[in-house]
């Protein structure tokens, strides 16, 4: 199973040192207990390694599940598990765009998904993708793109030129920055992502990328 594993500045968590391209191996996979833990949402992983803290992104190979599914997000357990490529945070946001793409069929206005774990995503020019159920996960990738979610765990992603964000407390923010149109694309410049504390980055609250810093969008 193809997952995303997060960890410490050194490669370790939960103290067990982790060599990329080398097989780990534990008798026993127990959610939240025993064996190797990662995310089937490559976004899921801020909750386990918080951006900013000096955490690692990985993408890696899972295998010997066990059927236990976490409750609350998409971590996943496994007996054993291979560390692959280091993608860090830019990484994880294409990944997790082409996941959320994977769940749903975008559309150019933009979609709305309510139920739980809901994934919506609008690719067209000023498009709003919206999810509003517990842990719903929303992309907007075209320009000046709208994404948001509402409830606890979600999270919001916005990777085109002049793209926002919101989300509600407990949530993640994950917004590039990119430059003006160069005749082939708008280039990557920065990529930030956080989680909503309610006082850092506000609940409920429009944010985009300046600088490389979160700001908040004046409505018109």
């Amino acid at each position: 199973m193809k997952v995303y594993k997060g960890t410490d500045k050194d490669l370790k968590c939960r103290g067990y040192q982790f060599t990329p391209g080398v097989e780990a191996v534990e008798d026993e996979a127990k959610l939240c207990s025993k064996g190797f833990h990662a995310c089937e949402a490559p976004l899921d992983v801020f909750g386990y390694y918080p951006p900013g803290l000096g955490s690692r992104y990985f993408e890696a190979e899972l295998e010997d599940v066990s059927p236990e599914r976490e409750s609350r997000d998409s971590k996943v357990c496994g007996k054993r598990i291979t560390i692959g490529a280091e993608i860090g945070i830019p990484g994880l946001v294409k990944a997790h765009i082409e996941w959320i793409k994977s769940q749903v069929n975008p559309i150019e206005e933009g979609q709305h998904a309510t139920g739980d774990q809901g994934a919506a995503s609008a690719t067209g020019a000023r498009g709003a993708a919206s999810a509003t159920g517990d842990q719903g996960a929303a992309s907007a990738t075209g320009a000046r793109g709208a994404a948001s979610v509402n409830d606890c765990g979600g999270i919001a992603v916005a990777s085109g030129y002049h793209g926002r964000a919101k989300a509600g407390l407990g949530s993640a923010l994950c917004i590039c920055e990119r430059g003006e149109w160069n005749g082939k694309t708008c280039p990557l410049l920065a990529v930030r992502a956080a989680i909503v504390d309610g006082k850092t980055i506000k609940a409920d609250t429009w944010y985009t990328l300046q600088n490389g810093e979160f700001v908040e969008v004046v409505e018109e």
